[in-house]
């Protein structure tokens, strides 16, 4: 039986490590294929193509999508999965600092999206599935910046499903917790003490460990999937209980 990914053309961004890459990994082997967009080829290796894109620049996400139209017309799959991350209360932010996240985590996306969707918009099955995370639903401390960028991805996702519902392009989007990622590693590597802070991460998510990046890919995989016609404006929860239980200690 094939798979219902066989011969699709997907768009990941941030495809060079982590949850990305995971996904241009799940991809390509269900038969896919994959432009992977990032800054780096990272560890993509033969499981997609590898695209140069800064998605903060205007310029290089259309010289990025010139790339990509020389080979197809169509996207069918476009995971906007780029991001980065701060740490800090409102206090220590810097205009700067948010000028910076605001213009990858959500203008990033938007802009990506708009560049994909005259290729989308030729697609029998469209769909556009946004990274957000946990921090856009739930106050985390010391992460304004990124948490304030998150909430806005996650509003992004819903008026873009409005948008575009009448073209058939469906837009979704999963929250992950705290994920076992190269992003969070680095976070650690500048903790006092990086064990006891991973102990920390690891205790504040019911389940009791960190989120893999497979588990997060796998959760894109399904909304993207055009057997979930009927699923979009939909934030999928991927963090472990953290959002939803409440357990007693």
């Amino acid at each position: 039986m094939s798979s219902e990914f066989e011969s699709r053309i997907a768009v990941v961004t941030g495809a060079g490590s982590g949850i990305g890459l995971k996904v241009a990994e799940l991809l390509h082997e269900a038969g896919s294929k994959v432009f992977g967009l990032d800054l780096s080829e990272g560890q993509m290796g033969s499981v997609a193509t590898f695209v140069k894109c800064d998605i903060s620049s205007d310029e290089s996400v259309q010289q990025a999508f010139a790339q990509i139209k020389a080979s197809t017309d169509v996207i069918d799959l476009l995971i906007n999965n780029a991001g980065i991350g701060a740490a800090g209360s409102v206090e220590q932010a810097t205009t700067e600092e948010w000028l910076k996240v605001l213009n990858v985590n959500v203008i990033g996306t938007s802009r990506v999206s708009a560049a994909a969707l005259p290729f989308l918009r030729k697609s029998n099955a469209a769909s556009i599935t946004n990274t957000c995370s946990i921090a856009a639903t739930a106050g985390l401390p010391n992460r304004a910046i990124y948490s304030a960028s998150k909430g806005a991805v996650l509003s992004l996702t819903l008026a873009m499903a409005a948008d575009f519902i009448k073209e058939k392009i469906r837009v979704n989007c999963v929250n992950p917790g705290t994920a076992d990622t190269p992003w969070v590693a680095r976070l650690l590597e500048k903790a006092t003490d990086p064990v006891a802070e991973k102990a920390a991460l690891e205790a504040r998510q019911p389940s009791g460990r960190l989120v893999s990046a497979e588990e997060v890919a796998r959760s894109i995989l399904f909304l993207a999937s055009p057997n979930q016609s009927a699923i979009t404006g939909t934030a999928l929860a991927v963090d472990g209980g953290m959002q939803g239980l409440r357990l007693p200690k």
